[in-house]
């Protein structure tokens, strides 16, 4: 079975700056591009970044840019969202996605970021 499981979340002060990771398993996970997706308080899914299989090619919603940066280690099969600069906008919870034929087929329980001085 396909598993997904992200962590690093927590509170953190505006400016401030956290790594989440996803553990994947049950999967090639080499084989497949990934995405990471948040869901603030109320609102619906937003797409954050995705990352092709090898690493060597990431794209990004406009307001992470410059950011956040995605990136994985196919050795150990995880998947990382490194989130600097934050601000309150960014309070969310953060999933971890596999993607198939142009769209998520898995996620993972999400973890919670919390930005508030």
């Amino acid at each position: 079975e396909v598993q997904l499981v992200e962590s690093g979340g927590g509170l953190v002060q505006p400016g401030g700056s956290l790594r989440l990771s996803c553990a994947a398993s049950g999967f090639t996970f080499d084989d497949y591009a990934m995405s990471w997706v948040r869901q603030a308080p109320g609102k619906g899914l937003e797409w954050v970044s995705t990352i092709m299989w090898n690493g060597y090619i990431t794209y990004y919603a406009e307001s992470m840019k410059g950011r956040f940066t995605i990136s994985r280690d196919n050795a150990k099969n995880t998947l990382y969202l490194q989130m600097n600069s934050l601000k309150s906008e960014d309070t969310a919870v953060y999933y971890c996605a596999k993607i198939r034929s142009d769209w998520y087929d898995y996620w993972g329980q999400g973890t919670q970021v919390t930005v508030s001085s």
